[in-house]
C-alpha cells in the first residue's frame, strides 16, 4: 500500500513537470484571454496607437516588491499592471521596450524613481517608501510618467497606458482653437478702465495645450488635427456653421458649451443687469445627429439644488444652480469618472433621437427629482424661493452633457453659396461633446481666486476646471485614443459566496431576534416571581421559578444549537464551493487548455497568429 502511494505521487510529480515543460516550450507563444471583460486583450484603439509608433519607446515600471510583501491586494493589482505592460511590449514587436525595476530602500533604483518624479508612499514605521509607477521616454528625450497607479482607477488602466504611449509617440503640443461669444480671455473695461483677468479654466488650458483664440470662423480657420472649442457661440452665420460642420465631417473633434440663458453674457444695453441676455445652440447642425438643445427651458432639480443667499440674506435653495455629484456624473467616461462635483447654473437639457450609426453617451444627467422650467421665469424672478412654488418633479432624468460618436451625415450636403469646393457629406469618425451650460466655466461657480503678494492664487471648490481639462485632454488625442474605453475590474468579489453568507446571516439574525425576545419574556417572568417571594431578605426559588429557569436554559441551548447549525451550514457550503473551484482551476482547466492548444497547433490554427492576449500559464495560474 505504501509503495503504491509513493508510485502515484511520483507519477503526479512527473505529470506536472511534463505539463509545465510542454506549456513553457511548445505553447509559450499561444495566448488566449478568457477573462470576462477581455482584460488582457488590447482594444482596437490601443493597437492603432501602437501601430503609429515610429521610434522605439522605453517604459520603466517601478514597483517595490519587498516593501509590499504584506500588501496582498496591491501586489495583485501590480501584477495586473505588469502583465498589461508585457502585452503592450509583445504587440509592439520591438517598438516598446519594457524594464521592470524594484526600487529597494536606499538603492540607486530608488534614487532613480525619485528623480523621475514618481510618488512614494510610506508603508511602515521604519520609513520604507513604496513606489508603484511608470515612466516612459522616447528618442527625442521626451518623458511621460504615471506617478502612482491608483487601484480605484483600474477601469481606466488601458487608457492611461495608451495615452502615455501616444504622448511619447506624438510629442508636439496639441492644438486647441477657441471661439467664444463671452469675454473669457480678459480685457479692459471701457467704463472703468480696469483689466479683467482671463477665466481660470482658459489659463489652465494654456498651460497644457497650444491655445489659439479665434475672432471669427470660416472653412480655413481650423485644421482637422486641431480641437475646436466653442463657448457660447451665439448667432453664428451660415459660413461659420458650415465651417464647424465640415471640420467635424473631415474627422476633426468638437467640444461645444452652449446655453439657453448665459448669465455671464454682458447686458445688451448699458445699465442693464438682467442675467441671460441670450441663448446659444447648434441645433441646425446637431439635429442631423439626433441632438437638440431646448432653447427656452432651464433644468431645475430639487435634489442637487445648491444654497444661495436670498434677497433678505437668508440661505435658500436655488433650483437652477445645481451641484452634480458622483451619482449624476458618468462612471464610464474617462472625463467624468474621477470627478466629485460639477456646478452649473441655469443649464439647458438635450433631447436625443436615435439615429442609426450614431452613439450617444450621457456624461452628466439630472436626478429624478427634476423638471424643466421656462427660461423667462429665471430672468424675471425676484427671489429663488419663487422657483419652488408649484414645482413638481417629473420622475425622469435629463441630460445636460453628452458625447456623440459614430457615423453621421452633414447638415449641408449641398454646401453653401459662395464656397466652390465640394462638401464632405458624411463621416464615420464623429467625435463631439455637447454641454448645455456655459456658466460652469465662470470662476464664481468652481474656484476662489485670491491675490497673494501680487499673484493670483486659485483654490477650486468644485471640479468644473478638471472637467474641461479632461475633455480637452481626451479629445486632443487621436481618434484611436478617444475610442479606448473603460474596462472591467480585475479584482472582483466572490458574489456567490457573499450571497451564501447573506442568506445564512439572515437566518442567524432571525434566530438571534427570537432568542432576545424569549430572554426578555423569561427575565420579566422571573422578576415578577422574585418580587412576590422573599424569605428573610434572601431570594428563594419557588417551583414555578425553578421550572421557568429550566425551560429558559433548555430553550437557550436549543437556539444556540440552531445557531451553530446555521453557521456550520454556511461554512460547509462555502467549503464545498471552494473545493470545486480548486478542482476546476488547478486540474481540470489546465488539462482542457492544454488539449485545446495542442489540437489548435496540430491543425495549424494557432501557429501564425500574432500573440495579443494572456499566456496560458497566466490564465491557469491567475485569478480564476
Amino acid at each position: 500500500m505504501k509503495s503504491t502511494t509513493t508510485v502515484s505521487l511520483l507519477i503526479l510529480i512527473l505529470a506536472f513537470l511534463l505539463f509545465s515543460m510542454v506549456n513553457n516550450t511548445m505553447l509559450s507563444g499561444v495566448r488566449f484571454d478568457l477573462t470576462e471583460n477581455s482584460l488582457y486583450t488590447l482594444s482596437d484603439g490601443s493597437l492603432s496607437v501602437i501601430d503609429e509608433i515610429d521610434e522605439p519607446i522605453n517604459l520603466y515600471f517601478f514597483f517595490s516588491e519587498k516593501v509590499s510583501e504584506d500588501l496582498t491586494s496591491l501586489r495583485a493589482y501590480a501584477q495586473r499592471v505588469r502583465e498589461m505592460l508585457e502585452e503592450y511590449e509583445v504587440v509592439a514587436d520591438g517598438r516598446i521596450r519594457l524594464e521592470i525595476v524594484d526600487p529597494e530602500p536606499f538603492s540607486e533604483d530608488e534614487d532613480r524613481a525619485a528623480g523621475f518624479g514618481l510618488q512614494s508612499v510610506p508603508v511602515n514605521q521604519s520609513g520604507d517608501e513604496l513606489y508603484f509607477g511608470l515612466v516612459g521616454t522616447n528618442a527625442v528625450e521626451g518623458q511621460e510618467a504615471i506617478a502612482f497607479f491608483q487601484p480605484d482607477r483600474e477601469e481606466f488602466l488601458e487608457y492611461e497606458l495608451t495615452k502615455l504611449i501616444y504622448n511619447l509617440a506624438q510629442p508636439d503640443k496639441p492644438g486647441v482653437k477657441v471661439l467664444s461669444g463671452l469675454d473669457i480671455d480678459g480685457s479692459v473695461n471701457p467704463q472703468t478702465f480696469q483689466t479683467r483677468e482671463a477665466w481660470i479654466f482658459l489659463t489652465q488650458l494654456r498651460e497644457l495645450f497650444d491655445v489659439e483664440m479665434l475672432s471669427d470662423l470660416d472653412r480655413t480657420s481650423v485644421d482637422p488635427a486641431d480641437l475646436l472649442l466653442l463657448v457660447h457661440p451665439g448667432n453664428l452665420d451660415e459660413t461659420a456653421l458650415y465651417a464647424i460642420d465640415q471640420h467635424v465631417m473631415s474627422g476633426g473633434r468638437l467640444i461645444a458649451f452652449m446655453d439657453p440663458m448665459a448669465e455671464m453674457e454682458a447686458p445688451s444695453q448699458p445699465g442693464m443687469n438682467m442675467p441671460g441676455q441670450g441663448g446659444s445652440n447648434l441645433n441646425q447642425l446637431t439635429a442631423a445627429w439626433g441632438i437638440t438643445l431646448r432653447t427656452d427651458e432651464i433644468l431645475a432639480d430639487s435634489n442637487i439644488a445648491l444654497m444661495v443667499g436670498g434677497p433678505d440674506g437668508r440661505p435658500t435653495r436655488h433650483l437652477g444652480i445645481l451641484g452634480f455629484n458622483r451619482e449624476q456624473l458618468s462612471a464610464d467616461s474617462i472625463a467624468t469618472a474621477a470627478l466629485e462635483t460639477v456646478n452649473m447654473s441655469t443649464a439647458g437639457v438635450f433631447d436625443i433621437d436615435e439615429i442609426a450609426g450614431i452613439e450617444v453617451e450621457p456624461l452628466i444627467t439630472s436626478s429624478r427629482s427634476a423638471a424643466t422650467l421656462p427660461a423667462m421665469q429665471f430672468q424675471f424672478m425676484s427671489s429663488p424661493e419663487e422657483l419652488q412654488q408649484g414645482f413638481t418633479p417629473t420622475g425622469e432624468t435629463y441630460t445636460v452633457a453628452l458625447r456623440v460618436s459614430g457615423q453621421a451625415n452633414s447638415a449641408f450636403p449641398d454646401g453653401i453659396d459662395g464656397v466652390a469646393e465640394e462638401p464632405i457629406v458624411s463621416t464615420d469618425q464623429l467625435q463631439v461633446v455637447l454641454v448645455g451650460d456655459t456658466d460652469l466655466l465662470a470662476d464664481r461657480l468652481w474656484v476662489q481666486v485670491q491675490n497673494f503678494f501680487g499673484q493670483q492664487i486659485a483654490s477650486a471648490f468644485a471640479d468644473n476646471g478638471s472637467l474641461v481639462t479632461n475633455l480637452v485632454d481626451q479629445f486632443t488625442g487621436s481618434n484611436a485614443l478617444i475610442e479606448v474605453r473603460s474596462r472591467g475590474q480585475f479584482t472582483r468579489p466572490f458574489t456567490v459566496v457573499e450571497e451564501l453568507r447573506r442568506k445564512a446571516e439572515a437566518k442567524y439574525l432571525e434566530s438571534a431576534e427570537a432568542l432576545q425576545l424569549q430572554l426578555q419574556q423569561t427575565e420579566q417572568q422571573l422578576s415578577e416571581l422574585e418580587a412576590s417571594r422573599q424569605n428573610d431578605g434572601l431570594l428563594t426559588l419557588s417551583p414555578e421559578q425553578t421550572r421557568a429557569v429550566e425551560q429558559f436554559e433548555e430553550e437557550k441551548l436549543r437556539i444556540r444549537k440552531e445557531l451553530r447549525d446555521v453557521r456550520h451550514q454556511l461554512d460547509s457550503e462555502i467549503e464545498d464551493l471552494g473545493s470545486m473551484l480548486k478542482f476546476l482551476n488547478v486540474l481540470l482547466m489546465p488539462l482542457l487548455l492544454t488539449g485545446l492548444l495542442l489540437t489548435a497547433r496540430y491543425l495549424g490554427l494557432a501557429g501564425g497568429e500574432k500573440p495579443r492576449s494572456l499566456r496560458v500559464s497566466e490564465v491557469t495560474g491567475g485569478s480564476a
